[in-house]
């Protein structure tokens, strides 16, 4: 199923397994809630971006938009496939550089990015600095100046593209606090090309994220398209990827689809190289979430609540955003459908529900629930609410299993508190 990763498959014991190992085997060697990840699933994505958008615009290089999903194995995973890294703090471009991936590789992105993180930025020597607005292109050249050093630059301009997704989520419309209005753009590039240490090299743009509908990227790389060739530029990105399937029911449209559409549309318009950022297409179902159920409580004629050992902190993005989510009983994975029930979190907010009315097997205390497609803005959007402490990650692979982040312990959480 598309909402599964690659590997995903019933085991002869009706447990569910992803990588060649048994899920349940994960939950009890390293506990829950648990993060696990499916490597051949991670790899097979950057090798489908690249092979589709190369055979259509050969020109062409892919971004991993490291907001998705951060930590330092992920990050080696892709470069490793050929992928760059798109990075949106300090903090993201610092874990890269300690991953000892290529600075060349990496775009910075960021609407109000401290000077102290664009000059550890520059001093590395990465790729590209995403200029978002007007102030920044002022502090960015200050900084090149203070240090001496030179900055390629892409200016991001807000493409004015309405695309069908959740208003918390659209990037590319006229009200967003992201990118440079169309009509401030002309002012921009002569800014940037005034700037000694600037190297303007061409025009970013980012609609927003989870749209399934292929148009208006295609939108996107028109104008971006008509940009490079008015001034000149060698480079155009028009930022992130397709949504992902969440449920079953979910129809994103295929890599391949997306590529033959923004490759035509270039055609042989521009020599430009052109760049794309997905991130959550990547990652986002090679992930799956494991819990523990602690307690069911069951409302006659009203509802039946199944608790599990985790929720908003893991996993903020249905109580944020409405999110949806499916999942399976990793224990009796084979097992038809008995009950409807809502999956609720153990956190103090009634709000801390992870799945309302789903079909699941009849529950039991004990049972191991797998929430699927969680690789994307789950871990990167962990919090320590409650003081609780942020899941472990595991990465599965040919029957084997690698911790790639620790599960965070009492210590970890009063570890920068300054005791009086």
């Amino acid at each position: 199923m598309r909402n599964l990763p690659d590997t995903a498959k019933i085991l002869k014991n009706g447990h569910l397994g992803i990588g060649g190992y048994d899920t349940v085997e994960l939950a009890k060697e390293f506990g829950t809630p648990l993060y696990v990840l499916d490597e051949k699933t991670i790899r097979g994505r950057c090798r489908a971006y690249l092979k589709s958008f190369r055979k259509y615009y050969p020109n062409t290089d892919v971004i991993y938009a490291c907001k998705a999903l951060c930590n330092a194995a992920v990050q080696k995973i892709v470069t490793s496939e050929g992928l760059g890294l798109d990075v949106s703090s300090g903090g993201e471009l610092y874990t890269a550089l300690k991953a000892g991936c290529d600075a060349r590789k990496i775009y910075f992105h960021g609407n109000n990015k401290p000077r102290a993180e664009i000059r550890l930025a520059l001093e590395a020597g990465i790729g590209r600095i995403v200029v978002d607005n007007l102030q920044e292109l002022e502090n960015v050249a200050e900084v090149a100046d203070d240090i001496g050093a030179a900055a390629d630059i892409l200016l991001r301009v807000n493409p004015g593209i309405e695309a069908h997704t959740h208003e918390y989520i659209k990037t590319g419309t006229i009200d967003s606090k992201f990118g440079i209005p169309q009509n401030e753009i002309e002012v921009a590039v002569k800014k940037a090309r005034e700037k000694k240490r600037l190297n303007l090299l061409g025009f970013h743009a980012h609609i927003g994220s989870q749209i399934f509908d292929v148009k208006p990227f295609v939108e996107e790389a028109k104008l971006l398209l008509k940009l490079v060739n008015k001034y000149g530029a060698e480079e155009l990105n028009i930022g992130g990827g397709p949504g992902v399937a969440y449920l079953s029911s979910d129809e994103p449209p295929a890599i391949e689809e997306y590529a033959e559409k923004i490759g035509k549309t270039l055609g042989k318009k521009t020599n430009a190289r052109l760049v794309l950022e997905p991130g959550r297409s990547i990652i986002n179902n090679a992930g799956v979430t494991l819990y523990a159920v602690g307690a069911v409580k069951d409302i006659p004629g009203i509802r039946k609540y199944v608790f599990v050992d985790g929720g908003m902190s893991d996993n903020s993005r249905p109580i944020l955003y409405q999110a949806r989510y499916d999942a399976r009983i990793a224990n009796k994975a084979q097992e038809p459908t008995a009950e409807k029930v809502t999956v609720a979190g153990r956190f103090c907010e009634s709000g801390d529900i992870l799945i309302r009315d789903i079909h699941l097997p009849k529950v039991e205390v004990g049972d191991i629930l797998a929430v699927l497609g969680t690789g994307a803005y789950n871990y990167s959007m962990a919090s320590n609410y409650n003081r609780v402490g942020r899941p472990a990650m595991v990465l599965v692979e040919g029957g084997n299993a690698t911790l790639i982040v620790k599960r965070e312990s009492f210590d970890d959480l009063v570890a920068n508190d300054v005791i009086l």
